[in-house]
């Protein structure tokens, strides 16, 4: 059986780590090189590094700070924040990143997920899908660091991107971000329950628990978080002793 991981969330903002609640992320929570050196040292299963202001601003991601990044991250890292195009994949895993997030140009540039699976991988493309419960308690997915509405669900798009080559699916729940009051597990089972590649819980971790809840009910291969390691004292293995204890497998 595929062990379950455990994945720790840098947001970068103007050049250091931030988190917020609700993808509103303004408070400073360190340096990115100095946390991926402790997450190292802690031998996590992998990192998930996202510059939540480079598609806001219309700018490619900032290779250079991931080429510094990527030589002290000795796990699999994630990277993601204004991809755009095949250049922006290839320049990313050249300079260190060994999967690539694509998250607004996924759905507004047609063709990219299918062309960059069948360029570099599908096991290194991974497409972000961030979405809110609407009023009428709809699902929709939000592009643009979660600014603009798209008319398609979370579920209807993550079909979709796995028929285009997705090797996986990072989930974010918007209205739980940086809350720590759980994941939207109706969200996360609904996805699992329709794509067969693995999908990451993120949005909402307080505690073992929550992680725990979302590997057994929602069915997640992963689960990513950011604030639960900020602002409390647990750390990424203590989850999974505690995950491991549940009959869970996890890498200790």
């Amino acid at each position: 059986m595929l062990k379950v991981r455990i994945i720790p969330t840098l947001l970068y903002k103007n050049y250091g780590l931030v988190k917020g609640i609700g993808f509103d992320s303004w408070r400073r929570v360190g340096a990115a090189l100095q946390s991926i050196m402790v997450y190292s040292l802690r031998e996590v299963d992998e990192l998930i590094f996202l510059d939540i202001t480079a598609t806001l601003e219309k700018r490619s991601p900032d290779f250079d700070t991931i080429d510094e990044l990527a030589d002290e991250c000795f796990m699999p890292l994630t990277v993601g924040g204004g991809v755009q195009c095949l250049d922006d994949i290839y320049r990313l895993l050249m300079v260190g990143a060994d999967k690539v997030a694509i998250n607004s140009a996924a759905l507004l540039s047609p063709g990219l997920v299918s062309e960059a699976a069948g360029r570099f991988g599908s096991q290194c493309i991974i497409v972000s899908i961030d979405f809110k419960r609407e009023k009428n308690d709809t699902l929709q997915v939000y592009t643009h660091a979660g600014t603009k509405a798209a008319d398609i669900s979370p579920i209807e798009f993550a079909r979709q991107v796995e028929g285009e080559g997705a090797g996986e699916i990072l989930l974010t729940s918007i209205d739980r971000d940086g809350t720590m009051t759980g994941y939207d597990l109706d969200c996360i089972k609904q996805v699992t329950e329709t794509v067969s590649i693995p999908v990451i819980a993120s949005g909402g971790a307080g505690n073992a628990q929550d992680i725990f809840a979302a590997i057994s009910h929602g069915k997640a291969s992963a689960a990513a978080a950011a604030s639960i390691f900020h602002f409390t004292e647990q750390t990424p293995m203590e989850i999974k002793q505690y995950l491991r204890k549940q009959g869970i497998p996890v890498r200790l």
